[in-house]
């Protein structure tokens, strides 16, 4: 999940899911906080919203004055797959709100760009291009640019040229494929031996495809299939429904579905003093037809669209983060 943390200053802060952090150089850094307790955590995820509710409780003597942070999930270019734009705000791509006891909070966001690794974020402003790879102005500013800029975007990573066919001449196009990492964060004051509300509402990115990329004929198609089950916690129900929604076109086989998928950081949530009072974690698949797969601990369904998972002294896992995989039923 992406969740909250927390910064005590002048260094310490919390982060996602509520963790604590340090704001460094390189950006932020989660340390632990042994003070500060999530009492519980509600969260709410859906292809529309995503919305936490937490609980905080100041077990010290003394009020803490912290930086919270909360880690969105990265979004990374792609010549091969769509990922949806939340909105068209560059300060605020997922349209992030956030209130402290009720109250609304300003937040500020802190966008990164990544290319094989290695941080370039002001690369990209030096040449005035928005950090967010998906966004249509950020293609128009690539294409903007002089020829040697380009090859230096393409050396960089930045960059991937395809070529295509337009009016009988070949024209190249240079494709944003960086990976965008971003926080939004905020001053906030856990008053000594209180417990407060902090909420948070955005919109999630949604990758997705045109198709059902881990059933196919190809050779890689048993590993792509193992890795979806690994990922999703796919299971044999589901995918008998695929199949047999199955149409031949000769050796191969097409599914009516989409595949959408969303992902949320849970994993710097375990930084707080002690686990997780009570969690809830509730999926809607948005409509009943859709298909819909994750890994939690007996998840029941208590909805036509609605699943929910509760735990008593939750950790989140430490080597793996909510992945939610969608299908949604082709249109006609």
């Amino acid at each position: 999940m992406a969740g909250a943390l927390l910064f005590a200053l002048p260094l310490d802060l919390a982060l996602a899911n509520d963790t604590m952090a340090q704001l460094g150089t390189q950006g932020l850094t989660f340390v632990r906080s042994d003070r500060i307790e999530m009492r519980s955590e509600d969260l709410f995820v859906s292809p529309d919203e995503i919305r936490i509710t937490y609980q905080f409780h100041n077990n010290g003597p003394d009020d803490e004055d912290v930086l919270v942070a909360f880690p969105m999930p990265d979004i990374e270019g792609s010549m091969d797959f769509m990922t949806s734009a939340p909105t068209d705000d560059p300060q605020n791509l997922f349209g992030f709100t956030t209130t402290f006891e009720g109250k609304p909070v300003s937040a500020t966001f802190h966008p990164y760009a990544f290319a094989a690794g290695i941080e370039r974020t002001q690369v990209l402003l030096d040449h005035k291009i928005p950090l967010a790879p998906h966004l249509a102005a950020t293609h128009d500013a690539v294409q903007a640019l002089d020829e040697p800029t380009k090859r230096t975007l393409r050396g960089l990573g930045l960059v991937m040229p395809t070529e295509y066919e337009e009016d009988g001449k070949t024209r190249i196009d240079d494709i944003p494929i960086w990976l965008l990492r971003s926080t939004y964060s905020w001053h906030a004051s856990f008053p000594a031996g209180k417990t407060v509300t902090v909420e948070h509402r955005y919109k999630p990115s949604l990758g997705a495809t045109a198709g059902v990329t881990f059933l196919t004929e190809t050779e890689d198609g048993p590993a792509r299939l193992a890795a979806t089950r690994q990922k999703y916690c796919l299971d044999d129900d589901i995918l008998t429904r695929l199949k047999a929604s199955g149409v031949k076109d000769g050796a191969w086989t097409s599914y009516p579905y989409v595949e959408n998928w969303i992902s949320y950081i849970w994993s710097t949530g375990a930084n707080w003093a002690g686990t997780v009072g009570h969690f809830t974690l509730t999926v809607d698949k948005g409509d009943p037809k859709n298909l819909v797969s994750f890994c939690g601990e007996n998840v029941r369904k208590i909805g036509p669209t609605l699943f929910r998972m509760e735990a008593e002294n939750w950790s989140p896992p430490w080597d793996r983060e909510l992945e939610i995989l969608l299908l949604v039923p082709q249109r006609p």
